[in-house]
């Protein structure tokens, strides 16, 4: 919903009148800002909550800022970009702030032989909850009037109002249901923030001993970066190569439905066999992805592609996750887990970079989505550094 309405709405509504360089500018300078903010404090932010024994309540501020930034929209006025930038920040940082702690609480509720099934369930879920909301969303744009509202841009701004209301209800049972461990010491809020500062500076200067962690997190790195990059470019890609705008909303529902019974059967599979096999099949989808894309000239290879980006993506994810929770200590998840979705804020740096530059050399935009082969190569690579340097920590 963020990623489709929200950057059109941007352009078309609320930046009415401004060109559209100046409208991508402004948007971009949003997306930044929410991004470095929580890139910088999610580790900090993790280690407080794992010292105060406060994810919970943690999870619950964010899910509440995030609430009431998303629904906040729905009364910005047309031409108002500053509020609506404003609140897009704020929106974003109350998503991506609250994952710190969401991720985390998966050691809290399965045990460590079900990670990966319980980290698929919860994308599973996740992406049909999403795309059931994201349909009856362009059901509502594509035909205002059937729901007694005047105009598509109606439709948009009382989209922004149900899908923070089905954020807030869906959180409730995790937020009212789920009881955290507490630390043997309980500390106040300003204890656990001298003692989490302490145990982060702690953390820079021993995370050599964590051999396994870290080059996992370079990996991860590299590999989301790519995924990002893609799900970022793919609909401009599309748009480049003439498809119609109602096509490539198809495969984006696409992507929602199949990742629904994917991620679950990905993350039954990661605790069958191996989450680490799983991740390295669908780096290897996402190879033979960017490879077909040069060549496309049809939007039915578009579908073709959103078929296997459904696949594999919501399995990257949990696998991910589930993989990286093997390796933190649980009394540090929150901190750590941290780190992990610092990462992956810090992603979609290399990825537009190197697409720009080999554009630019080749003359070509098809070459250019080629190019991201190289961030799912080298993940690839480190992400067995990584598996063989846990190993050798094991033994």
């Amino acid at each position: 919903m963020r990623k489709c309405f929200f950057p059109i709405f941007f352009k078309q509504y609320w930046s009415i009148g401004t060109s559209a360089t100046l409208s991508t500018f402004r948007l971009g300078v949003a997306n930044s800002a929410a991004s470095f903010a929580l890139a910088v404090l999610a580790p900090l932010l993790g280690a407080i909550a794992d010292r105060g024994g406060a994810r919970i309540k943690f999870l619950t501020a964010f899910t509440v800022l995030g609430v009431i930034s998303t629904s906040a929209l729905y009364w910005v006025a047309k031409g108002d970009w500053q509020w609506a930038a404003a609140f897009y920040v704020a929106a974003s940082m109350g998503f991506w702030g609250g994952l710190i702690f969401y991720d985390s609480l998966l050691l809290e509720v399965s045990p460590p032989d079900h990670y990966d099934l319980v980290s698929g369930y919860a994308y599973g879920v996740g992406y049909l909850g999403g795309g059931l909301l994201f349909a009856i969303n362009v059901w509502m744009t594509l035909t205002p009037t059937f729901f007694g509202l005047p105009d598509a841009a109606a439709a948009v701004r009382v989209s922004f109002l149900m899908v923070a209301v089905w954020w807030a209800v869906f959180a409730l049972p995790l937020l009212l249901g789920v009881k955290e461990t507490q630390p043997a010491f309980h500390r106040s809020l300003l204890q656990a923030t001298r003692a989490g500062f302490g145990e982060l500076i702690h953390t820079f200067h021993e995370i050599r001993a964590y051999r396994a962690l870290l080059l996992f997190l370079c990996a991860y790195w590299l590999y989301i970066d790519g995924i990002n990059t893609i799900q970022k470019m793919a609909v401009d890609y599309g748009l480049a190569l003439g498809f119609p705008s109602t096509s490539l909303i198809i495969a984006l529902l696409m992507v929602q439905f199949i990742g629904f019974p994917s991620a679950i059967l990905f993350g039954w599979l990661g605790n069958r066999f191996s989450p680490l096999a799983g991740i390295l099949f669908s780096i290897a989808v996402y190879i033979a992805v960017t490879i077909g894309a040069v060549f496309m000239t049809d939007v039915r290879q578009f579908y073709g592609m959103a078929i296997a980006i459904g696949l594999v993506q919501g399995a990257v994810q949990s696998l991910s996750r589930s993989y990286f929770s093997r390796l933190v200590p649980k009394d540090r998840a929150s901190e750590f887990f941290g780190f992990y979705n610092m990462m992956g804020k810090f992603a979609s740096v290399l990825g537009p970079a190197l697409m720009g530059t080999t554009a630019l050399l080749t003359g070509s935009t098809r070459y250019s989505i080629l190019s991201l082969g190289v961030l799912f190569v080298a993940g690839a690579i480190l992400l067995l550094v990584a598996s063989r340097a846990r190993t050798v920590a094991a033994s």
